[in-house]
């Protein structure tokens, strides 16, 4: 029998293409909302943002674990058949965290930005080449390129000035760090979600992620004041930025490659930049406006791309950061990806 597709098969394969980078794309704007409601319960509640970021993971974690507790045997079963996998995708969800946000307090919120969301897109890049033994393709760099300097251009306009950085090296290898520990998981969890349920690769790794942020969070102090605004904020946090935008981050990643979900989920700091002009009254800097054309026109080259070809199931690895970007637009006192991130 011809292994050649149909017309057919190939137009449901480009849907299927399609349909990932769009889940990733809102993943990467979910994000880039935590900014701005990290930036209200610090301001609210002195709340640190480790402790944040940690009762964001396990608000997630809770009302994940309820919605599948119907499913236990499912998850259960995915555990015995990758337990390392998901083990280190949960950790690296919780530490990549930690990390990001040990660079903004050692080295300010502009390095620990770049480095760790300007990195990841990179590492994932150069994996995928070294394991296919292939250079990435002209159109693939160009787009890398492009999203890094936008990147870059939106951080440093928007980032607030500070005080001088008291550890600055010390800061820069915790945000390479963080950036190593978002590729290295994206790899990972990339691997698993090509034969874990979205939802189940979900809820074990906030689980996990939220165990292992608990002991810095503790530290830092986790106690929080029970308001209804404050709940609201968290439980938006919890469960919009975080289960719903990682279920549809783990979905994107079945169909797409790890250095293609790293620059799509670039629009995060575009995301907090243009909430932080609509609803913060910040000034919009020519820098942010030029690096926001940038990532949009890396993100339309993403999607309007002809030759994306992903490797197979049997040899492809990735997941997120998501949302690290969010504490750039707190002046550091918050965060995303999880730090999402």
């Amino acid at each position: 029998m011809s292994s050649r597709r149909t017309p057919s098969a190939r137009r449901t394969a480009v849907n299927h293409d399609r349909t990932g980078l769009i889940q990733i794309t809102v993943t990467g704007v979910l994000w880039g909302t935590t900014g701005v409601v990290v930036h209200l319960v610090h301001d609210t509640t002195g709340l640190n943002p480790v402790a944040i970021g940690f009762h964001r993971l396990a608000i997630a974690a809770l009302v994940l674990t309820a919605v599948a507790a119907a499913r236990l045997r499912p998850m259960l079963a995915a555990l015995r058949a990758t337990p390392l996998p998901l083990l280190f995708t949960g950790v690296g969800l919780g530490l990549y965290q930690a990390l990001y946000f040990a660079a903004v307090a050692l080295a300010g919120v502009g390095v620990a930005t770049v480095v760790s969301l300007g990195l990841a897109p990179v590492l994932t890049a150069a994996w995928e080449s070294v394991r296919v033994r292939r250079a990435p393709r002209p159109v693939r760099l160009g787009t890398l390129g492009a999203a890094v300097v936008g990147l870059v251009l939106i951080t440093g306009a928007a980032a607030q000035p500070t005080a001088a950085a008291p550890r600055p090296l010390l800061g820069l290898l915790a945000a390479a760090g963080s950036g190593l520990g978002y590729a290295a998981t994206t790899i990972v969890s990339r691997n698993v979600s090509r034969h874990t349920a979205p939802m189940t690769l979900t809820t074990i790794s906030m689980v996990i992620g939220a165990l292992a942020l608990a002991p810095f969070a503790l530290a830092a102090g986790a106690a929080v004041p029970v308001r209804p605004d404050v709940v609201a904020l968290l439980l938006y946090l919890g469960v919009v930025t975080t289960a719903i935008a990682y279920a549809l981050f783990y979905a994107g990643l079945r169909t797409t490659e790890g250095s293609v979900a790293a620059v799509l989920t670039l629009v995060e700091p575009l995301t907090a930049a243009a909430l932080a002009v609509a609803l913060l009254d910040e000034p919009l800097p020519t820098p942010v406006l030029l690096g926001g054309v940038l990532l949009l026109a890396a993100v339309a080259a993403t999607y309007l791309a002809p030759d994306r070809n992903p490797a197979p199931p049997s040899t492809t690895p990735v997941a997120p950061p998501g949302e690290l970007a969010g504490a750039a637009r707190d002046g550091g006192d918050g965060t995303g990806h999880g730090a999402g991130t």
